[in-house]
């Protein structure tokens, strides 16, 4: 998810409205796409991310060269900041994937000065994921399995419309904006697009880790073939569909 969440990362900051502020939190800040890219901004003076992967805090710090940005292993859930400690609180691309995303929510906003933004993106999952659906719809058709991992992947909390901006009012957030935005993925080939899906990380990859070998393999077949479309071999790119949400803190 690294380079989706580079690409989107420029035009979720724009929806949030965050230009200017002395100290920005990215709440699942990965390997900090996000975090990076807020401190390049001239009005943003110091940027935290935390998250709850020590695995990801320690690539982010191995990258990171600037002073006035730093990542700290935590719970979106139990934020250990202050009350007030922020001028503006997002997240990208996490909040599916939190157990208690309510809860979150809730400690974004308490740690939100009064009158900051609160605001996050989630993948629209269930039809926005053009490259997640690639696999998960060859999968349905190959394996006895695979339509209950389609299902599980598709239909996460969060991916849908209007479901962003009932938690944010749920929470006490006000002026409250749902959207959408959609980026688009580049593969430079059929192997560059396969190479994640036998990764580490997502939905897909776990999925396709708990394949036997041959079914792997029927399943690499007919992806390509989903991939080629009758053509050769060669670079495609995937339109990636994201819900964003962003409100105020009384």
């Amino acid at each position: 998810m690294g380079r989706w969440s580079r690409r989107l990362a420029p035009s979720f900051a724009a929806f949030a409205g965050i230009s200017r502020a002395q100290h920005v939190l990215d709440v699942g800040c990965g390997t900090g796409s996000l975090a990076f890219w807020l401190a390049r901004q001239p009005g943003i003076e110091r940027v935290t991310g935390i998250d709850l992967s020590a695995a990801y805090v320690a690539h982010a710090e191995r990258r990171n060269q600037d002073t006035r940005v730093r990542f700290e292993v935590g719970d979106a859930c139990a934020l250990p900041f202050a009350d007030r400690s922020f001028d503006h609180v997002l997240s990208l691309l996490v909040l599916q994937f939190v157990p208690q995303a309510a809860r979150a929510v809730r400690e974004m906003g308490r740690v939100t000065r009064r009158g900051g933004i609160v605001a996050a993106a989630t993948w629209d999952s269930g039809g926005g994921l053009l490259a997640q659906r690639l696999v998960f719809d060859a999968a349905a058709l190959i394996d006895p399995t695979g339509n209950a991992a389609r299902a599980a992947a598709c239909t996460r909390p969060l991916s849908r419309s209007g479901e962003l901006a009932a938690l944010w009012q749920a929470a006490g957030l006000v002026d409250v904006v749902q959207d959408m935005l959609t980026i688009r993925m580049d593969f430079a080939c059929f192997a560059d697009f396969w190479a994640p899906v036998e990764g580490n990380d997502g939905p897909v990859a776990a999925y396709v880790r708990g394949l036997d070998a041959g079914v792997r393999e029927r399943l690499r077949s007919a992806v390509q073939q989903a991939y080629l479309v009758g053509e050769g071999d060669g670079p495609r790119s995937y339109a990636a569909t994201a819900w964003v949400v962003r409100g105020k803190v009384p």
